[in-house]
């Protein structure tokens, strides 16, 4: 079959019509429209924090308040150890920090299709913005919290080593894991809308299986590879292990396991995504 492609010339500017052409330049489209990511960001922080009574406050509130209660419940009355005799309380709080982070991102990242309707419906541009640009408002939050963590390793005069400048490594992966997940679950709450009352209930409970009221060297031998399927304990052990320093330890067969089954969820959800993106302006 021939392709037909025409170009027309508007106002000096070259329009090219030609059928595919936007899927073959899919991922260059992203580039493109990069000032999207800024503008949809801007708009998510602005409306996020707008007519609220403390503001940003809220994004060291919460990590604080959790902090301070894993640190009772598990350091002070279950007598859990610490990882590389660290203060119980930024063993914590380097936990909270990525996790605040993932669960944040998969939240705002599977609704924002829904949030975004009106968009959808009437402009084209790659949709897989979308949801990016919620896990980088997310990241506005992560930066915020991270504040917290500064004032709590001077409180207890706490120093970090070398280590500490692996963090954007660690926190790249938290960024994978939040996208592939966010982006498979986005795909399917577009066409079954039971997942946004799912999605609150997997975080809850993903939050007392990663390890981040406590460490993840309490999991017995035999049962730690297994335990690293869930792609957060590569990344929480990993933010300790560059906060704390090398009075802890990465278990690497889980690590390399943890690091494989999010480059599974980065590749599953963008497949799923692209093959469902077509649709979403009809259904949404």
């Amino acid at each position: 079959m021939r392709t037909i492609k025409k170009t027309i010339m508007i106002n000096q500017t070259k329009l090219v019509i030609e059928p595919g052409r936007a899927e073959k330049n899919y991922f260059a489209d992203l580039w493109r429209y990069r000032e999207l990511f800024y503008i949809l960001s801007w708009r998510d922080i602005s409306t996020r924090y707008k007519q609220t009574f403390i503001g940003i406050l809220w994004a060291l509130i919460r990590p604080f308040l959790t902090m301070v209660v894993f640190t009772v419940v598990f350091g002070k009355l279950a007598k859990l150890p610490s990882d590389g005799g660290a203060p119980y309380a930024i063993m914590v709080y380097a936990a909270l920090l990525p996790w605040q982070f993932f669960s944040s991102s998969l939240t705002e990242a599977s609704n924002s299709l829904v949030g975004n309707a009106q968009l959808i419906t009437k402009v084209y541009f790659p949709r897989m913005i979308i949801p990016t640009s919620s896990i980088i408002t997310c990241f506005v939050d992560f930066l915020i919290s991270f504040a917290i963590l500064v004032m709590v390793m001077a409180y207890y005069r706490f120093m970090p080593t070398l280590n500490i400048f692996l963090l954007p490594v660690f926190l790249l992966m938290a960024f994978a894991a939040s996208l592939g997940l966010g982006l498979y679950i986005t795909s399917l709450n577009v066409k079954y809308r039971d997942f946004r009352y799912v999605i609150p209930f997997v975080v809850q409970f993903g939050l007392y299986i990663s390890p981040v009221g406590f460490s993840s060297s309490i999991i017995p031998e035999q049962y730690r590879l297994l335990y690293c399927l869930n792609p957060m304990v590569a990344v929480i052990d990993g933010f300790r292990w560059a906060i704390i320093g090398n009075t802890t330890f990465i278990y690497w067969p889980g690590f390399i396991l943890s690091m494989a089954v999010t480059f599974f969820f980065v590749l599953l959800g963008i497949k799923k995504f692209r093959s469902m993106e077509k649709s979403f302006a009809d259904i949404i």
